[in-house]
């Protein structure tokens, strides 16, 4: 039986908080995203020019984020911001686009991926390839299997997510060390062949953009910790280190790793295998090591997926809670405080995305729904662009709104991270909207049907 009790328990100190930040942004797109990336851009300088752009509007997003959680430490992440910056309309839409496009997308694109690696795993050993059926199957039991294990109370999924966070390090690290460090196998001349496009032009501009799709994705989820700041000891100066600590050292692992894909494999060899980091193992090990590294990155989706399960229920319980989404998400657990109905929706939601993208690949490849993934993140880089968008100028308008409010944190380079942010951002919209136009309106579309529930609700 479910009770209405709306008080958290605080179970997450620096450690879980800083576990929940890597876990959240190591999950698929370090080990799936470099493939796609690569075949937009085609050289090595543009592969390297959209990571180092993405890792820039991250630490200038974290740097504004940071001043939002420790002025406003409640659960609900952007939400709350948003809330408090433009009123309940624009929140519940970005709650609503959360829910139905973007956030629940991405625990389907990650499950995607776990179902990838383990598809991998299987085809080095046995020869053959998952069909159809089998990845709906398995992605399906990956992201229910989890949303049971985030119904039995935070302390267990916080001991989850430090589990995690070790294993996604150790992972990243032994990928950068052996791929680096065998000489016999790599090639220097991988880093420069070839370093420029052919031509410079419009196409290159478009085809950076585009990629940026998939490096964003790579490197979201940092605002994790956010999203459950009434379950965080110390919210105040918890949240902003856990965002900086997070962020920084996971930086430097995607540099590092990045590195030692190009060492192992040509720019060919990158745009043709979608499973890379089993690529650049083989290489360099064999058959074994592509077998032990696919293990490693499922796991990481795995505690990717689990992350995202856990953090983003409290976001529609947070709207519920303030009378703007479904009623029975408010309730928590009587025993566990876990938002348990939430989740449920959560999951019944991803199922519906889950049935949705394999559909839509079933229709572009064929039986393999090798495009699922892909499919997911040109659904909802629009939509999620233009909440970003808002969510990172509320900074400005809760500085003209509270210029006395006590702010534990200012933002660093305030305004200039702001302008830089956003300017990167709304140029990013353009293009995202220019390359992936059908995908975009789908999510767009989906996102206003709010509007219809939102004015039902109110009245």
């Amino acid at each position: 039986m479910q009770g209405t009790s709306t008080e958290y328990k605080k179970d997450l100190g620096l450690k879980e908080s800083v576990a929940i930040v890597i876990s959240r942004i190591i999950g698929s797109g370090i080990f799936r995203t470099p493939a796609p990336i690569m075949a937009l851009v085609g050289c090595t300088s543009l592969f390297g020019l959209v990571w180092v752009i993405g890792g820039i509007i991250t630490i200038f997003g974290a740097v504004i984020y940071a001043e939002l959680s420790a002025m406003l430490p409640k659960s609900g992440g952007p939400y709350v911001f948003l809330k408090e910056a433009y009123g309940p309309y624009i929140a519940f839409i970005r709650g609503w686009a959360m829910f139905f496009v973007s956030e629940t997308a991405s625990i389907v694109a990650v499950a995607l991926v776990f179902t990838e690696y383990l598809n991998a795993i299987w085809e080095l050993t046995a020869g053959t390839p998952f069909n159809l059926p089998i990845t709906f199957i398995i992605s399906l039991l990956t992201i229910w299997t989890l949303t049971g294990i985030n119904m039995f109370g935070v302390s267990l999924s916080g001991k989850f997510q430090v589990f995690f966070s070790m294993v996604k390090v150790g992972a990243l690290g032994a990928i950068i060390g052996m791929t680096l460090t065998s000489f016999s196998t790599g090639n220097i001349q991988n880093f420069i062949n070839p370093l420029w496009p052919e031509s410079f032009g419009w196409e290159t501009i478009l085809a950076v953009g585009a990629a940026l799709r998939y490096s964003f994705f790579a490197f979201s989820g940092w605002e994790g910790a956010t999203y459950m700041a009434e379950e965080v000891k110390e919210p105040q100066k918890t949240l902003p280190l856990s965002l900086f600590i997070g962020i920084g050292g996971v930086m430097l692992l995607y540099i590092g790793t990045n590195l030692g894909y190009l060492f192992q494999l040509d720019v060919q060899a990158i745009t043709e295998n979608k499973w890379v980091a089993t690529a650049a193992m083989q290489v360099v090990l064999g058959a074994t090591g592509g077998i032990l590294i696919s293990v490693a990155v499922a796991i990481n989706a795995f505690g990717n997926i689990s992350t995202q399960i856990l953090c983003k229920s409290r976001t529609w319980h947070a709207m519920a809670r303030d009378g703007l989404f479904f009623d029975k998400f408010k309730e928590l657990h009587p025993v566990f405080q876990t938002p348990n109905n939430a989740l449920i929706g959560q999951g019944i939601w991803a199922t519906v995305l889950l049935v949705f993208s394999l559909t839509a690949t079933y229709l572009q490849s064929g039986s393999s729904g090798s495009n699922a993934y892909e499919i997911m993140i040109d659904f909802f880089s629009a939509t999620s662009t233009i909440f970003n968008l808002l969510t990172f100028y509320a900074i400005y308008i809760l500085r003209k709104k509270w210029p006395t409010k006590e702010r534990p944190y200012k933002a660093l380079l305030y305004p200039w991270s702001m302008i830089v942010v956003l300017i990167l951002y709304s140029a990013f919209f353009i293009i995202t909207l220019i390359t992936a136009f059908i995908p975009s309106m789908i999510g767009i579309a989906l996102t206003l049907s709010g509007s219809f529930y939102y004015m039902k609700k109110i009245k």
